[in-house]
């Protein structure tokens, strides 16, 4: 494994205006972005652009045989919906994201053995669910179910697969057969008003809302359903990091993870110029803390990486062109970059 590693293939990640090597060479020194301006409407990626955010995120991905995807049209039509339905702000105009309704912390009974997962494959808090769910190999034990985004924003099921199996599409509802995933939060017992979001697993026999908050079911799939695993041995947070994973996962949810969408979903200037400030220290830590270690424990993969990965294989053709986080390119730090192909690479070894 040691040895596949250190042969990264190359990811379908549009060239930068000038070429930087990012294993080997020194931090590269850029000149000052010019200050982005909230007032500027986002405008739609160049015909190029688009084609190469379509072979990232529509191709095989980590790990093989599951898909991130991304809108493939009407771009400037999308950003108004989700600037409009799914960016909350608060007074100052800064992004407030809700707190998930249902969480597997909250629960008390024994777990569901006859568990559905829903995800909507542009949404990077489905995306890690999928990958601990290949890792462990939870794919049997735990159905998928693939939304896609809808005219008004919403999530819909459309049977757009193709024919290869191996490949995850945006598909029908395997598990009640409805037509979005708001008829299937209105299923359970007592029926449900709030925000529909993916993922969310599904209890197929109670016909209930299990948990719907990402890190919840990551960490249900790393370690509490072990008896349906077919890798069990892999534990992507064992007892000794566990307080440095949570360390981790403290300045990675609010500065990188949400921190993309608080640049995005800005309302005032002084909302954006925070949140990108934010952003952008965070990296530049993450980046210099990474040239010493392999991740962001030591020599071991962890849930912290793939939260962290999750956002930083989107970053350069999603969050820089639609989401302003335009003061530096991943491309441009060299020990991050390396990092997220090291992560691509590792998964590909261990399936």
């Amino acid at each position: 494994m040691a040895h596949a590693l250190l042969s990264i293939p190359n990811l379908p990640i549009s060239s930068p205006t000038k070429k930087i090597s990012t294993l080997s060479s020194p931090r590269a020194r850029t000149r000052a972005a010019p200050r982005a301006c909230l007032n500027q409407s986002p405008q739609p990626p160049n015909p190029s652009l688009l084609t190469s955010i379509t072979n990232l995120l529509w191709g095989p991905s980590l790990p093989p045989g599951l898909l991130i995807s991304t809108v493939r049209t009407a771009w400037h039509s999308t950003w108004q919906l989700m600037m409009s339905q799914l960016a909350p702000s608060d007074t100052s105009g800064r992004y407030s994201r809700p707190p998930s309704r249902f969480r597997w912390a909250n629960f008390s009974g024994q777990i569901p053995t006859a568990l559905h997962l829903y995800v909507g494959l542009p949404c990077p808090w489905a995306h890690r669910t999928l990958i601990v769910r290949a890792l462990k190999g939870l794919e049997d034990a735990v159905p998928v179910s693939i939304a896609s985004p809808g005219p008004d924003g919403s999530w819909v099921f459309n049977d757009i697969r193709g024919g290869d199996s191996d490949v995850l599409l945006p598909g029908p509802d395997n598990a009640n057969g409805c037509r979005n995933l708001r008829e299937i939060y209105k299923l359970r017992r007592g029926g449900y008003d709030g925000r529909c979001t993916v993922p969310m697993l599904w209890d197929t026999k109670t016909k209930e809302v299990f948990c719907n908050e990402s890190y919840d079911i990551i960490q249900l799939f790393n370690s509490g359903i072990n008896e349906l695993a077919r890798n069990p041995g892999l534990d992507l947070s064992p007892p000794a990091l566990k307080g440095k994973i949570e360390e981790w996962n403290q300045i990675i949810y609010p500065h990188v993870n949400n921190g993309v969408y608080r640049c995005g979903f800005a309302q005032s200037q002084e909302a954006y110029d925070l949140a990108v400030n934010d952003l952008f220290s965070t990296l530049d830590m993450l980046d210099e803390h990474l040239a010493s270690s392999r991740y962001l424990c030591g020599g071991a993969l962890t849930l912290a990486d793939v939260c962290l990965f999750t956002t930083l294989i989107r970053f350069d053709l999603v969050y820089n062109v639609l989401f302003k986080c335009t003061k530096k390119k991943l491309l441009e730090y060299p020990n991050l970059h390396g990092y997220m192909r090291d992560i691509y690479q590792h998964a590909h070894c261990l399936l």
